[in-house]
């Protein structure tokens, strides 16, 4: 899988802790939520980055007292015609503050990287060999006016239509 960040393709610094393995003494891991209700204190405790996995649907409310320890929040889309990623993003980045990475993994297409960049995601583990190509060859998603606010603030009012978006130059 490539990681596609700040407009490139960058190595994973990630790992995805085992359900059954211990606490690592160190390293970035990425552990999923029943892994961190198990060992929530521990995991607290723990004196380096973490990263929590989540699996489309899961309680955004439930993990919003503990999003300050998480360093990375990945969040799977199990097949492109399931929109609950987006709709978690935004609650996790807009109404609950996170200012950590947000990842979209599983199947990420091309033609979702904008909406779900405007959702608050930041980085994209990508699968589709489509999709990889596209981007290796310099092709960026876009279109010039939204209808919707992003969750970022980086949008200007466009002048003839006020409740149009366009993206702050």
């Amino acid at each position: 899988m490539a990681l596609f960040k700040n407009d490139g393709f960058i190595a994973d610094e990630w790992r995805a802790l085992a359900e059954d393995e211990d606490i690592p003494l160190d390293g970035k891991v990425m552990v999923s939520l029943a892994q961190w209700r198990a060992g929530r204190e521990r995991w607290r405790a723990a004196n380096f980055p973490i990263g929590l996995r989540l699996e489309a649907g899961a309680p955004v409310q439930d993990i919003a007292p503990d999003l300050a320890r998480f360093t990375l929040i990945s969040i799977d889309f199990p097949k492109f015609s399931d929109g609950r990623g987006f709709s978690m993003a935004r609650l996790i980045r807009r109404t609950e503050g996170f200012a950590g990475e947000l990842r979209a993994v599983g199947d990420v297409l091309f033609d979702q990287l904008q909406h779900m960049a405007r959702c608050g995601f930041d980085a994209f583990e990508i699968k589709d060999a489509a999709t990889i190509r596209l981007l290796e060859a310099g092709r960026r998603p876009g279109l010039g006016l939204f209808y919707q606010p992003a969750a970022s603030s980086d949008e200007t009012a466009e002048p003839s239509r006020p409740w149009a978006r366009r993206a702050a130059r």
